[in-house]
């Protein structure tokens, strides 16, 4: 493997699985089945395809503790031993499950950008807004301790976009990829209160307006006590931004701050 795809730059871009339960790794790399998938009969694509489906509906509805061979074998009606045909085991699963995430258009009616448009402004709007409504409909994709690249096909095509998208930015390729993994990196950190709160009401059935309400006599306390006055104000004063109004003005000021970075010219690392 090329130094360029051990870069951590294009890590945020792809699934990284990594190895469940006790005792020794698998002996072969999940991205392998990128191989086998090359010489794999029309049937076989299908019923792959049938495997992966069926696992991101899945994760889709019950979190990220879903992963068993067993169970998915259960909510397909075949056998595990039949599962295991077609997916080696739990981290190639999830390696093509997140492909085929990754092949998704970024937003509803909006079509998979196949070429920078020359607004790279718009561009990593698009890539970050497409990363966090990603993260949002798959929240499971956010909640996988990821460690190893996988390359495969939808993933290619979105890293190969976002690569061009800020080659605009600079000739050095490694600015260039630091550039792209602030982006991703703020849409990671931007996103992960969002599916606490989805998981904390999906798993516990309080909603956060209610568990604000439960909290309020406790903050109200707080702020009668004096002892900290920059919060009370910001508790008092500061309007309340919803998640994705939250979202777009700090991604705004990350774009200003490249910006401004990218008008100064070539520059030392």
């Amino acid at each position: 493997m090329t130094g360029a795809l051990r870069r951590k730059e294009l890590r945020p871009l792809v699934v990284r699985p990594i190895h469940h339960g006790r005792g020794r790794p698998p002996t072969e790399p999940p991205v392998l089945v990128w191989l086998r998938l090359r010489d794999a009969s029309p049937r076989a694509l299908r019923e792959v395809d049938r495997i992966v489906q069926a696992s991101i509906a899945l994760a889709d509805q019950e979190g990220p503790t879903w992963l068993s061979m067993r169970h998915l074998a259960t909510a397909l009606a075949t056998g595990t031993t039949s599962l295991y045909r077609y997916v080696k085991g739990k981290d190639e699963l999830l390696e093509l499950m997140a492909d085929a995430v990754n092949g998704e258009s970024p937003s509803p009616n909006e079509p998979i950008p196949l070429a920078p448009t020359g607004d790279w402004r718009a561009d990593l709007r698009l890539i970050a807004r497409g990363r966090r409504n990603q993260f949002l409909r798959h929240p499971w994709l956010a909640s996988q301790a990821m460690s190893r690249l996988a390359l495969g096909p939808n993933t290619l095509r979105a890293a190969e976009f976002a690569s061009a998208v800020v080659a605009q930015l600079s000739a050095d390729a490694t600015v260039a990829g630091s550039i792209l993994g602030a982006i991703l990196g703020f849409v990671h950190g931007a996103v992960a209160d969002e599916l606490g709160e989805l998981e904390a009401k999906r798993r516990t059935g309080v909603s956060e307006d209610e568990w604000r309400a439960q909290l309020a006599p406790y903050v109200r306390s707080v702020i009668d006590g004096g002892s900290y006055p920059n919060f009370a104000k910001v508790v008092i004063k500061a309007e309340e931004l919803t998640y994705e109004q939250q979202f777009e003005f700090g991604l705004a000021r990350l774009l200003d701050g490249i910006e401004a970075f990218v008008r100064q010219g070539p520059t030392t690392r």
